[in-house]
C-alpha cells in the first residue's frame, strides 16, 4: 500500500479579510481633489448656485435702493425725509438682507459638503 504524503502546511498570501473600500466605491472629494471633470462640475455647480444667490441679493438691493433718487428728486424740500428713509428706513431691509444671504450661502455650502462627504 502506498504510503500518503505528510500534509504539509501552505502560506497563503492575499488580499486582508477586511477589505479596504472597493475602487468602484463613489468618492466625490476624490474626485474633486484630483480635479477631474467630474469634479471640476460639483464645484462649478457649488458657484453658480452661489453667484445666483449674491445676483439675487444684488437684484433686491438695486430694486430697494435704486428708484430712491427719483423718490428724492421729485420732493426737493423734503430734505429730513430724505435723512429719514436713508437713515432709518433702509437700515432694517439691508440688514434682513444680509442676514438672508449669509444664511443661504451657509446652506449652499452645507449641502455641497454632505453631497461630498464619505457617508
Amino acid at each position: 500500500m502506498p504510503q500518503e504524503p505528510a500534509e504539509r502546511r501552505v502560506v497563503v498570501t492575499g488580499p486582508p479579510r477586511r477589505a479596504l473600500r472597493s475602487s468602484s466605491y463613489y468618492r466625490p472629494r476624490t474626485e474633486i481633489d484630483e480635479q477631474t471633470t467630474l469634479g471640476h462640475t460639483y464645484v462649478r455647480s457649488l458657484m453658480r448656485i452661489q453667484l445666483r444667490t449674491g445676483l439675487t441679493v444684488f437684484a433686491v438691493l438695486a430694486l430697494l435702493i435704486g428708484p430712491l433718487p427719483l423718490v428724492f428728486a421729485a420732493a426737493p424740500d423734503a430734505r429730513r425725509l430724505e435723512w429719514a428713509v436713508l437713515g432709518f428706513g433702509l437700515y432694517p431691509p439691508l440688514v434682513l438682507l444680509a442676514r438672508w444671504y449669509v444664511r443661504r450661502a451657509e446652506r449652499n455650502e452645507r449641502d455641497f459638503v454632505r453631497l461630498v462627504e464619505d457617508r
